[in-house]
């Protein structure tokens, strides 16, 4: 058997670490891959965006399954491209998709069908913006239509500060066509938690859930980002409040959808009046791929592909009780501009600690040596008995890698770690 997995990020070495524990898979192939992942699978020089050129190569390796793990392929049609070729492929179509390519698109279908979110007004210009900031309450949250890798929300605590970010979007472009149209939210106090589902068009299976980390700095400071690091445990939800985010927010937002097929991850705030939807992803989140695979027991081959086949209610997935935790190293300037071609040393050491996986995401093989090759740079994972375990064991090996000017939040599971005392 014969499978390629679109994406070049932690989530998609996981995501192929994870796929090579099933010996039947002959070949694997990563479209285009990252320095970490050419350990299990052959790298393929085709950018994850460029869909005739990915439906090529699958034609001509027939390729017996393909999955895609970034949101802009999804988002371009890549399913509907390989499905009309008469190829099995994983993930929305892109009329699915844009349950997260468009935020306008999310909110409007929140409230068609009655799921719970945070009371939002649309704003086409940045005239529109700033006559709605004049009468809002703070703090808001602003957020760019369109895809922005993670980095297209803003929460303001002043009028200035939410001023500033309409400029920025809005005016000056900072983020391309996807500032093009603005959503002032309210913001909603509560604790953060990612409800990711397995979906054939037909059933759906929950995953363990995860919480990640998006601001750049401890405390929660700084700017949002793709993802500092991430927790799974048992105990984010309780088993009342697990029924309840099915029942009133993944149920009604399938039948929405109808027929939707992939990953469908819900992001989601537990406030005091419940639990509700901040957004969707219609992809495995990053870095939280990266907590839920090393938890799962059932073999993820066979999970694809009863979700190609449309038979997924028949199986009953297994996972691990142990916790997993990832601590994100970044090169300090993420997520701004960031240099490349920074020399990674002690990743051997560092694979030697207990219940470690290391999953690449900005890296490159070269001449024997792994180098920095992107903003994120490795995402350090552990599992443990406990979470305090799982987490000393990840910023243990953290400590062992080095790169010039490598950087890492260090209060990740903080509030996890609250939990279980």
């Amino acid at each position: 058997m014969k499978v390629l997995v679109i994406g070049s990020g932690g989530r998609e070495h996981a995501i192929v670490d994870t796929l090579a524990q099933n010996k039947t898979i002959e070949k694997m192939y990563a479209a285009p891959g990252n320095g970490g992942m050419r350990e299990v699978a052959e790298l393929v020089p085709v950018p994850a965006d460029d869909v005739g050129v990915l439906l090529d190569f699958a034609r001509r390796e027939r390729i017996d399954l393909t999955f895609v793990g970034p949101e802009v392929p999804l988002s371009l049609g890549v399913v509907d491209v390989f499905r009309k070729a008469g190829l099995k492929i994983v993930g929305p179509t892109a009329g699915q998709a844009r349950l997260e390519s468009s935020k306008s698109f999310a909110k409007q279908f929140f409230r068609t069908h009655g799921i719970p979110t945070a009371d939002f007004r649309e704003c086409a210009t940045a005239s529109d913006a700033y006559r709605l900031l004049e009468d809002a309450r703070f703090p808001v949250v602003l957020k760019a239509d369109g895809l922005a890798a993670g980095k297209g929300v803003t929460i303001a605590a002043t009028r200035d500060e939410a001023r500033d970010a309409v400029k920025r979007v809005m005016e000056d472009k900072s983020l391309g066509e996807a500032g093009s149209k603005l959503l002032v939210e309210e913001f909603l106090d509560g604790e953060e938690a990612s409800f990711h589902v397995f979906a054939d068009g037909t059933d759906f299976q929950p995953m363990v859930v995860s919480q990640d980390h998006k601001r750049r700095f401890d405390g929660d400071a700084g700017p949002n980002t793709g993802g500092m690091g991430a927790t799974s445990t048992n105990d984010i939800l309780s088993p009342e409040l697990r029924k309840r985010v099915i029942d009133t927010i993944i149920r009604p937002t399938l039948d929405g959808a109808k027929t939707f097929g992939g990953i469908l991850y819900a992001g989601l705030m537990l406030t005091a009046a419940g639990p509700k939807i901040i957004e969707y992803n219609v992809r495995f989140g990053d870095p939280e791929t990266q907590v839920i695979l090393p938890r799962l027991k059932t073999d993820l081959l066979d999970i694809l592909w009863d979700m190609a086949e449309h038979r997924l209610a028949s199986r009953s997935l297994e996972w691990q009780d142990a916790p997993a935790a990832a601590v994100t190293l970044v090169v300090k300037e993420y997520p701004g501009k960031v240099p490349a071609g920074k020399r990674i040393s002690g990743l051997a050491d560092a694979k030697q600690v207990p219940g470690v996986r290391i999953y690449h995401a900005g890296t490159r093989f070269e001449d024997g040596h792994y180098y920095t090759n992107g903003g994120r740079v490795l995402n350090v994972t552990a599992t443990g008995t406990t979470l305090s375990q799982a987490l000393d064991r990840a910023y243990a090996a953290a400590a062992m890698i080095e790169f010039e000017g490598k950087d890492y939040r260090k209060d990740i599971g903080q509030k996890g770690l609250a939990r279980w005392k």
